[in-house]
C-alpha cells in the first residue's frame, strides 16, 4: 500500500512523487504512454535530442523555481527568437523594432508608434462608424470631439477587431490574422477578443521572445532531467489509469479511484474523463506534427519560423537541433566531433498542424471561452466530491500551463499536502 498512486509521469506528477519521497512517503508512479516527462519528453535520433511533442523552451522570472529546477539540469543559453515567414518575407517575432523597420522602413520608435496609432485610429473610425476627415480633425475641433468619443466608447466585438484596435491593421494581415485562424480552426472574426487581451509590443531592437530573467534548454534533453526528479521512484509504463479504475470498480474495490494501491491519488490526467464525461467533454485545440529527416546541416537557421499566412496549411517548422546550438550528440550522449557531424550531415523538423481536438486525440491547448470554463467549474466540484484525489496539471485543471507554472502550482499542491 503506497501513500500516493501518481497518475502520469510528466512535471507535476514527477515533481510531486519527489517531494513526497523526500517527506518519506512511497509513492508509484503509473503512466498510459511508454515513456516518462509527458510532453516535454525528447528523444535523441540522429545524433539530436528531439522535442516529441513540440517545441517547449523554459523559461521564468521566478528565481525558487529556477534553483529548483536547476538541481536536476544544466540549462544552456538558448534564447527564444522565432521569425515569421509571410509568404515569403521574414519578419521577427515579438513585434520589435526589426519587425517595424522591416515593414515600413521605419527607424525610431517615435517613428513606429506614429504608424500604428496612424493605422489604428482610420480603423478604429471605420470600425466605430466615424468618417476619416471627423477623426483625424479636418472637419473642425467639434466633430473631432465626437468622433474621438465614439471611437473611445468602441468595444471590439471579435478577435479581429480586438487586434487591430492594439497594433493596427499591417501587423494584424501579416503576422496574426492567418496565424491565429489557422490555430483556432476558424476565421478571427469568429473568435472571442478576449483570446487577445494584449500583445507584446517592443520599441526595443530586441529579438527575445520571452522577457524572462531565466531561460534556456536542459543541456542532454528533458528527458534526462525528468529521469533524475523521479530518480529510484519506481515507475509503471503503458498502464491506462481510467480502465484500470474501471476494473477496480467491476471489482467492487471501496474505493476504485486508488486502484486498491495507495491511501491517495495525485491525477494528471484529463478531469473530464475522470468523470467519464458525465457532464460532457471539454474542448482542446489539438496538434499534429509531420517529421522529416533531411540530409543537411541546416534547413532553416533558426529553431522556431511561424508561417502567418492563411494559405500554408501548417503553423510554423521547428529545427530541432538549433535548441542546442546545432550540436550533436552520440548515442552515449558524448557531443558528436565536428568532423563526424560534416561527414554525415542530419537535421530533423516537424512541420506543426494545428487541430480541432476529438476523443482520441492528444488534449493540447484547453479552449478557455465562457462555455468551456463553465463546464470545468461544474467538474472541479465534482472532484472536490473526492477529497482522496489530488487534480493538478494542465489536464487536471483545465489551464494552459507554461513549465514555470507547473513547477510553482505543484511545489506549492506539495507544501500544503505534505505539511
Amino acid at each position: 500500500m503506497y501513500d500516493y498512486l501518481i497518475v502520469g509521469a510528466g512535471l507535476y506528477g514527477a515533481i510531486f512523487a519527489h517531494e513526497a519521497e523526500k517527506k518519506g512517503k512511497s509513492c508509484l508512479i503509473i503512466e498510459k504512454r511508454n515513456h516518462i516527462g509527458g510532453n516535454i519528453y525528447s528523444a535523441l535520433e540522429e545524433g539530436i535530442n528531439v522535442h516529441k511533442y513540440g517545441a517547449h523552451i523554459f523559461h521564468t522570472n521566478d528565481r525558487k523555481v529556477w534553483s529548483y529546477i536547476s538541481e536536476f539540469a544544466e540549462f544552456n543559453r538558448y534564447t527564444n527568437s522565432p521569425v515569421a515567414n509571410y509568404h515569403g518575407e521574414i519578419y521577427n517575432l515579438p513585434f520589435n523594432m526589426n519587425t517595424f523597420s522591416k515593414m515600413w522602413g521605419v527607424k525610431t520608435p517615435e517613428e513606429a508608434k506614429a504608424k500604428i496609432e496612424e493605422q489604428k485610429m482610420t480603423a478604429l473610425a471605420e470600425l466605430a462608424g466615424v468618417s476619416a476627415d471627423d477623426a483625424s480633425g479636418k472637419n473642425g475641433p467639434e466633430a473631432y470631439a465626437e468622433a474621438k468619443k465614439k471611437i473611445d466608447a468602441f468595444e471590439p466585438k471579435n478577435l479581429e477587431e480586438q487586434a487591430i484596435s492594439l497594433i493596427g491593421t499591417d501587423i494584424y494581415e501579416k503576422l496574426i490574422n492567418g496565424y491565429t485562424g489557422k490555430q483556432w480552426g476558424r476565421p478571427c472574426t469568429e473568435l472571442p477578443s478576449f483570446i487577445i487581451k494584449r500583445l507584446p509590443v517592443r520599441f526595443i531592437y530586441d529579438n527575445n521572445y520571452f522577457n524572462a530573467l531565466f531561460q534556456g534548454i536542459p543541456v542532454g534533453g528533458y528527458t534526462a532531467m525528468v529521469e533524475k526528479i523521479i530518480g529510484d521512484i519506481p515507475v509503471k509504463l503503458g498502464v491506462d489509469y481510467l480502465e484500470e479504475m474501471k476494473k477496480a470498480k467491476a471489482d467492487g474495490v471501496e474505493h476504485p479511484e486508488t486502484l486498491g494501491l495507495a491511501k491517495k491519488v495525485v491525477y494528471t490526467g484529463p478531469i473530464d474523463a475522470f468523470f467519464d464525461y458525465q457532464l460532457g467533454a471539454l474542448q482542446y485545440r489539438s496538434v499534429r506534427f509531420e517529421s522529416e529527416t533531411l540530409n543537411i546541416d541546416n534547413y532553416q537557421g533558426n529553431a522556431v519560423v511561424n508561417y502567418t499566412d492563411a494559405e500554408t496549411p501548417f503553423t510554423r517548422i521547428i529545427e530541432h537541433k538549433h535548441f542546442e546550438f546545432a550540436q550533436r550528440y552520440n548515442e552515449d550522449g558524448t557531443p558528436m566531433d565536428a568532423a563526424a557531424d560534416q561527414a554525415d550531415p542530419k537535421t530533423i523538423i516537424y512541420r506543426e498542424y494545428s487541430a480541432e481536438w476529438k476523443p482520441g486525440d492528444e488534449p493540447y491547448y484547453p479552449v478557455n471561452d465562457d462555455a468551456n470554463t463553465a463546464l470545468y467549474e461544474k467538474y472541479k466540484d465534482l472532484a472536490a466530491g473526492v477529497p482522496n484525489v489530488i487534480f493538478g496539471g494542465r489536464l487536471g485543471e483545465y489551464k494552459y500551463y507554461d513549465m514555470d507554472a507547473v513547477i510553482a502550482a505543484v511545489l506549492k499542491k506539495a507544501e500544503e499536502e505534505l505539511n
